[in-house]
């Protein structure tokens, strides 16, 4: 494209005419795609993190399948974290708040999950061929609430005071029937059942990895494997989630303040760095009718950088009266 200027219909120079100049689109998107491919290709080598296979219920008994007998112990007697979590969950516990705001007590119950029930006795009812499992489960719903947790309390005592927690090297105690249930809970893990049979108890279809995923986060093993990587909540690690879907990075601005005090150390920071956000996107969102913020484009004068070539191009009376127009 040649430069020259507009002509209205009469071949008189129109009033509004311009400058135009060569500009070469095709060249510049492949400039810019061949940076970007380059610059990501230096970035990914230099700055990757690790693409680990999703961690399953099988993978945690096959590596530490003593983590899996105290974590059915735990749910059995309440003790461990799904039990004791409160809304949406359950009622035992106030959830977080921010000031007077108790958002999760508000919200309440949404998803009940009953831990004893939910992530050990029902799963373990599949097993009805199981002589000594049927017996064990027998036994459980024959008890009384009270009787049922001094079992289950005591079994998970003495496999913290075992070895290694090793359920062999458990002293004699009164355990009842948990230490079978436990171990039946342990074999349905092993087999690759129990991700499937807690899956599918809300949906017919295998798909919903609520209970699946507060079993596991109860245990000890996935907080491990977390912390080995760096990204326990008070490192500073990330990670891509499996396949293409995007992970931690994106979402650095709001995982950062989890590092931050107050937030590092209260036992409201999930609730606390939520409202933060809020407050943080609706400025962001508001931010053409903030007075001052508004400003903040034209101060660091970016767009000046951007433009600078149309800008020297443009004749100096124009742009005297571009500037008094803005001023204005």
């Amino acid at each position: 494209m040649t430069t020259q200027s507009k002509r209205a219909g009469d071949g008189t120079a129109d009033s509004h005419a311009f400058p135009t100049r060569p500009y070469d689109l095709v060249k510049e998107f492949a400039i810019a795609l061949a940076a970007m491919v380059l610059l990501t290709a230096i970035l990914a080598a230099v700055f990757s993190s690790p693409d680990d296979k999703a961690i399953t219920l099988q993978s945690w008994a096959r590596a530490t399948p003593n983590d899996v007998v105290a974590t059915a112990a735990a749910e059995l007697a309440g003790t461990s974290g799904t039990a004791g979590y409160g809304p949406p969950y359950n009622s035992a516990g106030q959830g977080q708040n921010i000031g007077p705001l108790h958002l999760q007590r508000w919200a309440g119950v949404q998803i009940p999950i009953h831990a004893a029930n939910d992530l050990v006795i029902a799963p373990l009812r599949s097993l009805s061929a199981d002589t000594v499992v049927a017996a064990a489960l027998s036994a459980w719903d024959s008890a009384s609430s009270d009787q049922q947790q001094t079992w289950a309390s005591n079994y998970s005592d003495a496999l913290s005071a075992a070895t290694d927690g090793n359920p062999t090297a458990v002293a004699a105690g009164e355990y009842g029937p948990v230490p079978v249930l436990a171990n039946g809970e342990l074999t349905l893990a092993l087999n690759g059942a129990l991700e499937g049979l807690l899956a599918s108890q809300s949906t017919f279809y295998a798909n919903d990895t609520t209970k699946p995923l507060l079993l596991l986060a109860d245990g000890s093993y996935l907080t491990d494997q977390a912390r080995a990587q760096s990204l326990g909540g008070d490192q500073w690690g990330m990670m891509n989630e499996t396949g293409n879907y995007p992970g931690q990075p994106w979402l650095w601005g709001y995982t950062l303040w989890y590092q931050v005090s107050p937030f590092s150390t209260s036992g409201n920071a999930d609730a606390l760095i939520w409202g933060l956000m809020a407050l943080i996107s609706l400025a962001l969102i508001l931010l053409p009718w903030i007075p001052g913020l508004r400003k903040i484009p034209h101060v660091l004068g970016v767009h000046r950088l951007i433009w600078r070539g149309a800008h020297a191009a443009k004749p100096s009376s124009q742009r005297d009266a571009h500037s008094s127009r803005r001023n204005e």
